[in-house]
């Protein structure tokens, strides 16, 4: 039984390859982490704040340009901190992924490799 109470918990989408990798990498480990499926269950502001906190970066890094939302909505547009999280949280479509967190840390799993940052030192 193990001693730590850490939470491993991924953000999925399970239409995502990179998304559905990193789960994979997590299975090999052993490790079944709560699954958060975004576009589903969208996060509440509050979440969305602590998920940033754990990544360690602003709203606007996480924003996915590729979509189309992001092409005819935000491209070009100077938004606020505020701003990008009233982005990210009416379109979570938006919202990079994968995204583990384990504890208080948190990686973009882009490629599913990165994941690995998490268990070191």
């Amino acid at each position: 039984m193990s001693t730590t109470h850490e939470t491993l918990r991924i953000y999925h989408n399970p239409r995502c390859s990179k998304s559905r990798g990193a789960c994979q990498i997590l299975a090999d480990k052993g490790l079944v982490p709560e699954v958060v499926e975004y576009l589903k269950a969208p996060l509440s502001r509050a979440e969305l704040l602590a998920l940033l906190a754990a990544l360690g970066m602003p709203a606007s890094a996480l924003v996915r340009q590729s979509e189309e939302i992001y092409k005819t909505e935000y491209k070009g547009r100077a938004l606020s901190e505020d701003e990008w999280v009233d982005a990210l949280l009416a379109h979570p479509v938006l919202m990079e992924r994968p995204i583990v967190q384990r504890g208080s840390r948190a990686v973009v799993a882009r490629p599913p490799e990165a994941l690995e940052q998490l268990f070191q030192g």
